[in-house]
């Protein structure tokens, strides 16, 4: 049996991106230690292929490098406990490569510089595989994999955390968070979407996590959403995975949803569905037409944003009544 590390830390969208190719490895009897930024960590845990999660504090460690010393060093010291057939780094990107590096392994493995997200981040391997940028997320990390570990990639995906759960038939998840101001869905949508699902008899629920998403969350409330308290990622997965059918933006806790094999509605605006759009058996992604969408800036700078009907003018074209129908479709109600 082949034992691997795999070094995929962050973001959440793209630790998510990674589970297919876990799924895939894992049939053929692979193995894997997941180092995974401390946050995300109960995702990588899901996974039945996944021995066990090394959590990495990078985010938090790097505001404050001579305070975090001694973390540093009890997580180094962990990673060199083990000796791996295998460390890969599926990241491609200079810090990823670096804990690659320190790590103990008879094969190092990574993109190649020439498609690494950060080309220097290959200089530590002794394989390098070159996977085309125009791919799915998704399919490069599942083409990495099976190049890496020597395998046919499958021609089914699954993400291999799917679960078994009482799902309420009449309950929808609104998933309105994102660190991008341009991907935000607006609120006077929102407000049209939980409306017409309780028309509908839906129970309307919102997740939140900071406190401007906890105030976003106080006006759907006003017209009859149920704010669920903030919750630890864990805690929210499971809540997750009992709705009917979730509703978000492009964030990472959407590409959660898709996991989770829940029906699931995405909404770009200024982002581009093609290369890392949310994926899944039940998954609708609404893309807007606006010409100038997907402009992929996080702050919109349309010419007519302050006179437009909604902000962003890209979402103008994504109505409520669109949204609520297609969710009801995706989960089978219509």
């Amino acid at each position: 049996m082949t034992r691997a590390l795999l070094v995929k830390m962050s973001s959440l969208g793209d630790v998510v991106h990674a589970l297919p190719a876990v799924t895939d490895a894992a049939e053929q009897g692979i193995t894997f230690d997941w180092v995974v930024e401390e946050g995300f960590a109960p995702v990588a845990a899901l996974h039945p292929g996944v021995r066990a999660v090394l959590p990495v504090a990078w985010r938090r460690w790097r505001k404050n490098l001579a305070a975090s010393r001694e973390a540093m060093q009890r997580f180094w010291q962990r990673l060199r406990e083990e000796r791996y057939d295998v460390v890969l780094d599926s990241q491609g990107l200079i810090k990823s490569a670096a804990v690659s590096r320190m790590a103990s392994g008879v094969v190092r493995a990574g993109f190649s510089r020439d498609c690494a997200r950060e080309g220097a981040s290959a200089w530590i391997h002794n394989k390098s595989v070159y996977v085309p940028r125009d791919l799915h997320a998704i399919d490069r990390q599942r083409r990495l994999f099976a190049s890496v570990f020597g395998y046919e990639q499958p021609q089914g995906m699954s993400y291999g955390i799917g679960r078994q759960s009482q799902i309420d038939t009449r309950t929808v998840l609104v998933l309105h968070g994102t660190t991008w101001q341009s991907k935000h869905f607006p609120e006077s949508s929102w407000r049209e979407i939980v409306t017409a699902a309780r028309q509908d008899g839906f129970a309307v629920y919102v997740a939140h996590g900071t406190s401007e998403e906890e105030r976003r969350a106080g006006q759907l409330q006003s017209v009859g959403a149920n704010v669920l308290p903030r919750m630890a990622l864990g805690e929210l997965i499971e809540k997750m995975a009992a709705m009917a059918v979730i509703i978000g933006v492009d964030s990472g806790l959407a590409h959660i949803a898709a996991a989770l094999d829940r029906p699931v509605i995405g909404l770009y605006g200024p982002t581009d569905p093609t290369l890392t759009g949310i994926r899944g058996r039940h998954v609708q992604n609404l893309v807007s037409t606006l010409s100038c969408a997907p402009c992929r800036k996080d702050v919109c700078s349309h010419p007519d944003r302050r006179t437009a009907l909604v902000d962003p003018p890209c979402f103008a074209e994504l109505t409520a009544t669109q949204v609520w129908q297609r969710a009801r479709a995706v989960a089978g109600l219509i």
